[in-house]
């Protein structure tokens, strides 16, 4: 998109005007729990904030859970770095439990702290946080729950009730200091960690794991890979040992396999939303611990297997799984251009169909970067957060197909002739649905927005 045309998308989303997508972005709300729609193009202009942190639309207000570099309440250290993925869960007594990656490498400035019975690698700076908060957003508990793991990225919730945090690297022991090899999912419990501890998935294989989504029919576990160089990333599927089994139950093993979309070895050649494929196969991951080839390079038979460029995003709704590829480009070894799409699959058909496709050379173009990280709204669409240049958004998109801004960070970290904002990342709404809960990356916060979301 060329600046001037992201530009006026901008300044119109900033002032409430909703832009219309061509296309079936209908489909991506079919059939889920979350009926009613907004009836309009959001929830109106963003206010600028006072206090510089995060600008919202009238009405809304928010509250600064935690911060990068707080003292954790539990007492074992800091707030760490880099927050990311993120899911809530229902507590009694109208609490509501958050568990929280921090997305942190080797160079992070604020590591998990090592906690007894709850640290994989000692060498590993990222990992995850839990917190408690009250019927009035208040914090009660903050702590570790998972620590001694590496660039936790994004992840997906368990039909029981756990967070399943995925490593998103595929250093091995040595490599960085490690002393284990790294590129799993791991189950962290929000208000018990310790049932749940820091054992690797490691039947789920060994890749650099972006998100999961479950089908809670069958416990079937889709996963995406956002592999950073050609033949980018696969999309997964884990048949468990023991499905639906329960807090630990992944632990048994299982089948991991990768989607192959006959005669499309690359989705991003896929241009017209709506275009569907019948018949998708699923053929096994030959070494799924990539002991000496990384999964995506494995040798998958005739036919070979089908690659896409920055795939994220993931969760299931209406019967279906959806996941994201946040862009693709010629330049890196991509075979087409996209800004952006969403795929969905339906087992029950094994149908593969693009719901929607982000320019360029097309008029379905969010008015800011690279989707990543997204959730279903109780109001009938999607938020989504941006990850791209200059200041960053969290955009809605209703099911007319209407874009509008929800949020926008004011939290420079660049400098005054290369201004920097911190991307958003972990959006999630609370079981009741009227708080969404979002991450600023850089640096690390998270906040709880409340506000007229039914309106």
């Amino acid at each position: 998109m060329s600046a001037t045309r992201r530009q006026v998308l901008s300044r119109a989303s900033a002032l409430g005007v909703g832009i219309a997508f061509t296309g079936a972005l209908s489909e991506v709300f079919a059939g889920t729990a979350a009926a009613q729609s907004l009836g309009h193009a959001g929830h109106g202009p963003l206010v600028p904030d006072p206090n510089g942190l995060l600008d919202l639309p009238k009405g809304f207000r928010y509250t600064v859970l935690s911060r990068e570099g707080d003292q954790l309440r539990s007492g074992e250290g800091r707030v760490p770095s880099h927050h990311d993925g993120m899911a809530a869960f229902a507590g009694r007594r109208g609490r509501t439990h958050l568990v929280r990656n921090h997305e942190n490498r080797v160079t992070a400035e604020i590591p998990v702290p090592a906690v007894s019975g709850l640290t994989y690698d000692p060498a590993g700076k990222g990992g995850c946080t839990a917190l408690t908060l009250d019927s009035r957003q208040r914090v009660l508990s903050e702590r570790v729950a998972i620590a001694g793991t590496a660039v936790n990225c994004a992840g997906g919730r368990t039909p029981w009730g756990t967070w399943l945090t995925c490593e998103e690297t595929e250093d091995r022991a040595g490599t960085n200091g490690y002393t284990k090899d790294h590129g799993f999912v791991f189950e962290v419990h929000p208000t018990e960690p310790h049932l749940t501890g820091a054992v690797p998935l490691t039947a789920m294989g060994r890749f650099q794991h972006e998100a999961v989504a479950i089908d809670p029919r069958d416990g079937v576990v889709y996963e995406t890979e956002d592999a950073f160089e050609k033949p980018f990333g696969l999309f997964y599927r884990f048949l468990p040992a023991k499905p639906l089994g329960g807090v630990g139950s992944l632990r048994a093993g299982g089948r991991l396999q990768a989607m192959r979309v006959p005669g499309v070895p690359d989705l991003s050649t896929i241009r017209q939303p709506g275009a569907h494929f019948d018949g998708i196969e699923w053929v096994d991951v030959p070494d799924p611990s990539a002991a000496s080839t990384p999964t995506r390079f494995q040798d998958y038979g005739r036919g070979g297997i089908t690659h896409a460029q920055k795939l994220e995003g993931c969760y299931w709704g209406g019967g279906c799984v959806y996941f994201v590829s946040s862009f693709a480009r010629s330049a890196d070894g991509s075979a087409a251009d996209h800004y952006g799409q969403v795929w969905r699959y339906d087992p029950a058909r094994r149908r593969l169909s693009l719901v929607v496709v982000f320019g360029p050379d097309t008029d379905v173009q969010l008015p800011g970067e690279s989707p990543d990280n997204i959730c279903l709204t109780p109001s009938g669409g999607l938020m989504v957060c941006e990850d791209g240049n200059g200041a960053q958004h969290v955009f809605g998109l209703t099911r007319q197909g209407e874009v509008y801004a929800m949020a926008r960070g004011r939290q420079n970290i660049g400098t005054e002739t290369e201004p920097e904002w911190g991307e958003f990342a972990g959006v999630t709404f609370s079981p009741d649905g009227e708080t969404m809960y979002v991450n600023c990356y850089t640096p690390g916060t998270t906040f709880a927005v409340t506000g007229p979301w039914r309106g």
